[in-house]
């Protein structure tokens, strides 16, 4: 494993264009072609130093940690949560933003910013009322948005001070955007802004109303890049589960965005956790569902007493919304097109497969990146190019969370740093060890 200070010159290097690369794996966006590991991490083989499972010819390298800013002291762990960069604007790329989703503390949620060059990382913002902060998302008008997990949960805006991109200036709430218990964060080419309530909306509802709430919003503004005024539509989709013919209906009520929604004909989801735009297309991660497995209980029956698994049902999955038809399909499902998961790594009968879709990216030649909300916590490439009903080609795993207390999360690829994916792991079970993590192709030591 690299040091950090290796590590800082190396990403220094790629930011700033002072290294001079060469037709390599590192200039270019084929840099992460790889060759699919076989299985997910089992625990027992877990290295706090290097706690990736990754193919070979791929390093891992802390990024920034707790031994560099720790918020939460005490022995608590800092919980980064989603990663950004200044995609746009000044010093563009230098500066990384995170997201803490620490819950019921009393300093209140944070926003923290590394300097990629210098290593130098500090709190952007903080607030005693913020609570569990997830989404994180850089805005092409040059701001910073980032929302609670929380029912009710804020979207709130920063701007950056013009001559120091690691202060914030203001921090504005933006309620029209629309109360809800925020994950995923997204803004299409014409300003409009994408989220999801991060809800269980299939078995809690709202009220005791079921289905209710577990929504995937749009936001349309007034005036691009002015979040103050606008309206607010839900996704409404004809079909079963939530796939088929979709359309956004709407204007909704913002402050009550679950129940106005859902009365509005909104589709329900079982925890929809993030987006991400490819192209015309918005991918949702919906992270549960009913049970796959149903038990046959008939005794005359030849399955009777094993388990078995019905197509319409499904434990986790990431569904793609055709932006331009509004047609609806499952993108990645267990048992379609990747494995059914049956248990941990080390259990008999153990198989690797998906489960607990979580966080979403965009690699640099467009494929979809998930990483699960599950332990172990494997990280999955997915092509955009689908079979005739809309189900990706090829899904292959890349990488796994060997730490047995632990997520993966904050998967994220800078356009100035292709070669580099960002993820953070979260509440780990090594004493403050969560940590911005930065994976990429094994260099040449000279």
């Amino acid at each position: 494993m690299f040091s950090k200070k290796l590590l800082v010159t190396a990403i220094a290097a790629a930011v700033t264009g002072s290294l001079a690369l060469t037709h390599n794996a590192f200039a270019d966006k084929n840099s992460f072609i790889f060759k699919p590991i076989e299985s997910s991490a089992n625990s027992a083989d877990w290295n706090p130093a290097a706690p990736w499972k990754l193919p070979k010819g791929f390093e891992q390298m802390i990024v920034s940690d707790e031994t560099a800013l720790n918020i939460y002291t005490g022995g608590r762990d800092d919980w980064h949560d989603m990663n950004t960069v200044n995609e746009t604007g000044p010093m563009a790329g230098r500066f990384m933003y995170r997201t803490h989703e620490v819950r019921g503390e009393p300093e209140g949620g944070a926003v923290s910013v590394v300097n990629l060059e210098t290593g130098e990382t500090k709190v952007l913002a903080q607030d005693p009322t913020w609570d569990a902060l997830d989404g994180i998302r850089w805005t092409s008008w040059g701001t910073i948005l980032f929302a609670e997990e929380i029912d009710g949960g804020r979207l709130l805006e920063i701007v950056l001070d013009e001559n120091d991109r690691m202060t914030a200036a203001e921090v504005i709430d933006r309620p029209a955007v629309g109360r809800l218990a925020h994950e995923g964060i997204d803004v299409d080419a014409q300003g409009n802004v994408y989220v999801v309530d991060e809800h269980r909306g299939r078995s809690e509802g709202c009220n005791g109303v079921v289905p209710c709430g577990g929504g995937v919003y749009k936001f349309v503004p007034n005036t691009y890049g002015d979040l103050s005024a606008g309206s607010l539509y839900v996704l409404k989709v004809t079909g079963k589960n939530g796939v088929g013919q979709g359309e956004w209906v709407g204007p909704i009520d913002p402050l009550t965005a679950r129940e106005a929604g859902t009365a509005a004909g909104g589709q329900s989801y079982q925890r929809p956790e993030d987006l991400e735009i490819i192209g015309d297309t918005l991918y949702v991660a919906i992270t549960e569902g009913p049970r796959d497995a149903m038990t046959e209980t008939d005794p005359a029956q030849p399955n009777y007493g094993q388990l078995e698994f019905k197509s319409e049902l499904y434990e986790g999955r990431v569904i793609a919304i055709n932006l331009n038809t509004m047609m609806v399909t499952n993108f990645i499902m267990p048992g379609v097109n990747v494995p059914v998961e049956i248990g941990r790594p080390g259990d008999e009968g153990f198989q690797t497969g998906f489960d607990s879709v979580d966080n979403l990216a965009e690699s640099p030649d467009g494929r979809l990146l998930v990483v699960e909300d599950n332990v172990p916590s494997d990280i999955w490439f997915a092509s955009t190019k689908t079979d005739e009903f809309g189900a990706s080609l090829k899904v292959d795993l890349f990488g796994s969370l060997s730490d047995s207390e632990a997520e993966g999360t904050g998967i994220y690829f800078s356009p100035f740093n292709p070669h580099t994916l960002y993820v953070n792991v979260q509440h780990s079970a090594a004493d403050d060890g969560d940590a911005t993590w930065a994976i990429s192709k094994t260099r040449r030591r000279d």
